[in-house]
């Protein structure tokens, strides 16, 4: 790893393109104040009124449960050790000066699923991306795709420097850009999704137009109103009836025992409600979801599902994109690989768990300091505790010393046992 100097003299950062020139000691009297915090995503179009707000959040929550690491990988490609990189850091501590890593990847999930197409951009890093590959990352921010081009894109970030949103132009090469994998759903013009949003826009326009206070009444007259003198009558005997109920207490007017008086402002029958419950039915369908994973009752093999048709899906194109722009080919010959890690016992009850942690040491596959780990105690501080052993079999027996003449204890070849290999 390079030293704090060598870093400083080669950081790079996307706003000034160069070097970061050094901050005042007055900047804080310089900067501006905001009454809101401009670097949080909003929900666009006036999403937030709609239930896809409710949606994209449950989502983000879940995803952002789940940790990301920079890790180094074997042969097989699995997991032997997390890299203390600054891209590690990014995503598991610090994602920027106003985000952790769970934040961060909350942000970046509720930018795709609304734009449908997100950025992820290094603000700052160890030296210029555009030079080399071999740069470590400091800093990540979500960024808005405004504008596409052949080989860049045109993204609207915010620089945490001056405190607003800028556009800048960057390489396709060095900004991961994810695209939601459930776009088809609910990013298409005409998806389940938007056609559920603009049938419940509809619906409250309705319901606006009930609930505006007008009577919606026809009068019927005794007499007919063709002519000029007529109208102004009929007119006069209108403003008549709004001034009595203007005036009354309790809204009462009279009218003459020959006019007749018809409503209209009653609830008409339509399918508009009917056709909101399919289109909602549908969706949950097509994302995995039900009202049991919204309101917490869904039992396992329901999070199961939800989990492998929604959540590992989003988790998945980040975590691919993520390692094809900032993993360059050296590293990925290096064993280097981004991974993502979900706890499996996050929705094992309590009762369960003691049946599975006796299972999982049993056959060597945790220690019992892990075990410990998962339900929140304290590790135990000796060498029987971090061992992979079945704990049921005494284990003097399985010495070298106590085996019968040409039986092995299983560090030695499977000939050394007297029936032969086919036998055992």
């Amino acid at each position: 790893m390079p030293k704090f100097s060598e870093r400083l003299q080669h950081a790079w950062n996307a706003f000034l393109s160069r070097e970061p020139t050094v901050t005042p000691t007055n900047w804080y009297q310089r900067e501006e104040n905001i009454s809101y915090r401009a670097d949080r995503y909003r929900v666009s179009r006036g999403n937030e009124r709609t239930i896809l707000s409710s949606i994209e959040n449950r989502i983000a929550i879940d995803v952002s449960q789940i940790t990301i690491n920079h890790v180094r990988v074997d042969e097989n490609d699995m997991f032997t050790e997390t890299i203390d990189s600054g891209l590690n850091r990014a995503l598991t501590v610090e994602a920027n000066i106003d985000q952790t890593g769970r934040e961060f990847i909350f942000d970046v999930v509720m930018s795709m699923l609304d734009e449908g197409c997100v950025a992820v951009v290094p603000v700052d890093t160890t030296i210029d991306p555009r030079v080399t590959g071999s740069y470590d990352i400091l800093t990540l921010r979500t960024g808005k795709i405004i504008s596409w081009k052949p080989k860049h894109v045109k993204v609207q970030v915010y620089n945490d420097r001056i405190g607003k949103k800028q556009e800048i132009l960057l390489p396709k090469d060095m900004v991961a850009i994810i695209e939601n994998p459930l776009y088809a759903v609910m990013n298409e013009p005409n998806s389940t999704l938007q056609r559920l949003i603009r049938k419940l826009r509809m619906l409250d326009a309705v319901d606006e137009q009930t609930s505006s206070g007008k009577l919606d009444i026809i009068i019927q007259l005794p007499y007919v109103v063709k002519t000029e003198a007529r109208r102004k009558q009929a007119e006069s005997r209108r403003k008549d009836i709004e001034t009595q109920l203007a005036g009354s207490k309790y809204g009462i007017a009279y009218t003459d025992g020959t006019e007749r008086i018809t409503q209209l402002n009653r609830p008409a029958e339509n399918n508009l409600l009917k056709q909101i419950e399919y289109l909602t039915s549908m969706l949950y369908s097509q994302l995995g979801l039900t009202e049991e994973i919204f309101n917490g009752t869904a039992d396992e093999k329901v999070m199961l599902n939800y989990y492998n048709r929604t959540i590992e899906p989003i988790i998945s194109t980040i975590v691919d994109n993520l390692t094809r722009k900032f993993l360059t080919k050296t590293a990925r010959s290096q064993h280097q690989a981004i991974k993502f890690f979900r706890d499996p016992f996050r929705l094992v009850p309590v009762n369960q768990l003691a049946d599975i942690a006796d299972r999982f040491t049993r056959n060597e596959i945790l220690t019992s300091n892990e075990v410990r780990a998962i339900i929140g105690y304290k590790p135990v501080n000796t060498d029987r505790a971090n061992e992979l052993l079945n704990k049921n079999i005494s284990q003097g027996n399985l010495m070298p010393e106590n085996l019968a003449p040409g039986y092995s204890s299983g560090e030695e070849e499977m000939e050394g046992y007297p029936y032969g290999e086919d036998q055992v």
